[in-house]
């Protein structure tokens, strides 16, 4: 979240800066926060006053028992009662007061990098780069849901009957393609010099609450609710949440972590043809990679990540563009995001397969994740993270890029791993 300091000293940038995401009642929101936090810091100034002052009297009251001089100081220790009645009302108006400063605080987002356009949506967004020859499929190509039937390596009915939809069993050498990107995935990483950890499927209200999934995107969650834990929506969280409450030194940056899990997303309200097959699940696998990185180099860091997932595609030999995503499709905690598409042939559409972003301080504000800097003062640190990459749209992107009138080719860089060059 936004510092409210920051907030006080940019008022006017971190209003354009929303205004850029297209945010509602900015200015009314902003000035309720420094009106809340001029109300808790006088209350702070009240409270420090009044416990200052019964300090004083006590220090009085014994010197005056001392001497003898007692009624003096049952008359003075009638005072110090009235003070800690004070200090008593003072510490429950700023507990009050700090508890509406925080959810305020929660409802804003971050503040777009100087480079974010305005927008409303995914159409404003604005490509960048764009790569890969989009191959000439025959007029009976398939869409990989069809194409995962025929060859028998994906059945989204038997998912839906043990769980639901959204949630598709994977078989055979579908499941060792699956299998071998993830590990593929994980080896690109750790060789780059990402440190591989794996991390529980589950998080509580903090870790939520830390990477800013909580509350914002609360509905999307899937809650265990006897247990008050969450279901991952992705790796970001458990490990990002690694460096909650830790003061780092600066010989610690860069740090570079990658891990697998399975995602887990309720994507409430998604229906319609745009969401068949694999394009929008429920249950997914995805390889993240996470870096906490000094200030001024978080931006460096970005681009080096961008051109690391570029080097994935260009193995896999997928066709991709790159886009720079606007304020108004701009996620929540970040301040800017790449987001990599890949082209489905069969479907004639482009598909979201990663997103690269850079959260500045945002995510380690709440996080209270801070580095001690040269001058020895505590700083907040940089978050960063992206998919690498996650895998329905990978998958169906191989399925349908990959189909030749007799089976499905596989990657060149993916059959070391697979095992077998065909799925026929």
């Amino acid at each position: 979240m936004l510092q409210v300091q920051y907030i006080r000293d940019h008022k006017q940038t971190v209003l354009e800066g929303l205004t850029k995401r297209g945010f509602a009642d900015a200015e009314t929101i902003i000035d309720k926060i420094l009106e809340t936090d001029e109300a808790r810091r006088a209350t702070q100034v009240s409270l420090d006053s009044t416990l200052a002052e019964s300090n004083k009297l006590s220090k009085e009251i014994g010197i005056l028992f001392k001497n003898g001089e007692v009624q003096k100081a049952n008359l003075i220790k009638e005072k110090t009662g009235q003070l800690k009645e004070s200090s008593k009302k003072f510490s429950e108006i700023l507990v009050q007061k700090e508890t509406e400063l925080q959810e305020l605080l929660y409802q804003v987002p971050n503040i777009p990098h100087k480079s974010v356009s305005s927008g409303q949506s995914e159409e404003d967004n604005e490509e960048v780069f764009k790569e890969g020859v989009i191959p000439d499929l025959s007029e009976n190509a398939l869409p990989h849901w069809e194409l995962a039937k025929k060859y028998d390596i994906i059945d989204f009915e038997l998912g839906n009957k043990i769980t639901g939809a959204g949630f598709p069993v994977y078989k055979g050498k579908g499941a060792r393609l699956q299998r071998a990107l993830i590990n593929y995935f994980l080896d690109k990483n750790t060789n780059a010099g990402y440190t591989e950890v794996q991390v529980p499927h589950l998080v509580n209200e903090d870790s939520g609450r830390g990477t800013g999934q909580l509350p914002d995107k609360e509905g999307q969650m899937y809650e265990v609710g006897l247990d008050g834990l969450y279901l991952i929506p992705t790796a970001e969280v458990p490990v990002t949440n690694l460096f909650r409450d830790e003061l780092l030194k600066e010989s610690n940056f860069p740090i570079a972590l990658t891990g697998y899990t399975p995602c887990f997303r309720r994507e409430a309200g998604s229906y319609g043809s745009h969401v068949r097959g694999l394009n929008r699940l429920h249950q997914f696998d995805k390889v993240e990679i996470v870096r906490i990185e000094h200030p001024k180099k978080s931006y460096d860091a970005l681009n080096d990540m961008v051109e690391h997932v570029k080097g994935i595609l260009r193995e896999l030999k997928l066709p991709y563009k790159i886009l720079r995503l606007c304020g108004g499709d701009l996620g929540f905690t970040a301040a800017l995001t790449f987001d990599f598409e890949v082209y489905s042939t069969a479907q004639k559409r482009w598909l979201e397969i990663s997103s690269v972003s850079n959260f500045e301080t945002y995510q380690s504000n709440r996080l209270k994740l801070r580095y001690k800097d040269s001058d020895g003062k505590s700083q907040l640190a940089h978050t960063l993270n992206g998919s690498s990459l996650a895998l329905p749209r990978v998958l169906a992107g191989i399925l349908e890029n990959y189909q030749t009138e007799d089976g499905i080719q596989i990657p060149d860089v993916l059959i070391p791993y697979t095992g077998f060059a065909k799925i026929d």
